[in-house]
Formats: C-alpha cells, sequence, structure tokens
C-alpha cells in the first residue's frame, strides 16, 4: 500500500520540470501500468493508468498539496483493480479529516 491521494490527468497534460533523471519505473502484476518511484527517497510520484493508459495517476503530496486538503477521500481495497470483470467491492472505506 502506497498511502497516496491521486489525482488524474491527462498523459500529455503533465510535464516534469525537475527530476525526471531520478525517477524508477516499476511495473506490477500485469506489466500494463508504469509506476514511478524516486530513486533517491522512493516516494511514488505517478503512474500510467491501467484502467485509461492515456491518464495520469499524480500522488497530490508531490503537486505541494496535503491529503489533510480533501474533507474525503475513498480509499480502493487494494486487491481489486476496477477493470477486472470478476473483482469485489472496491472501495473499502472513506478516509474523513476534521479539525480538532
Amino acid at each position: 500500500m502506497r498511502g497516496a491521494i491521486a489525482v488524474s490527468a491527462q498523459l500529455d497534460g503533465i510535464d516534469i520540470i525537475r527530476g525526471a533523471g531520478s525517477l524508477t519505473e516499476y511495473r506490477f502484476n500485469t506489466h500494463t501500468a508504469k509506476h514511478y518511484f524516486c530513486s533517491k527517497c522512493g516516494i511514488y510520484t505517478h503512474h500510467q493508468r491501467r484502467s485509461n493508459p492515456n491518464q495520469l495517476g499524480i500522488n497530490v503530496a508531490c503537486l505541494g498539496v496535503s491529503p489533510f486538503d480533501f474533507p474525503e477521500v475513498p480509499v480502493n481495497d487494494g486487491i481489486n483493480h476496477p477493470t477486472d470483470s470478476s473483482s469485489g467491492p472496491l472501495i473499502a472505506g472513506v478516509l474523513r479529516y476534521t479539525r480538532l
């Protein structure tokens, strides 16, 4: 589990302006999606989606956005992929941030 909040962008809608040489690509399971991590610190930065190869999922923390800026975040179960036809429930729950 990478514990990141990912937002979507079109593949041609993002330019990496600094640090591209430090990114490492990894492909899980079907080897379709391309996942990128910083080779220096290990943070997940983005991935090219398996469900839509024309989109990127981008870790909002790498854009300077705090996960606490979202009032609710749906949490995937981490087992089933949205394009797997026999998958069970994809959403395991919802994280809510409330200020004390």
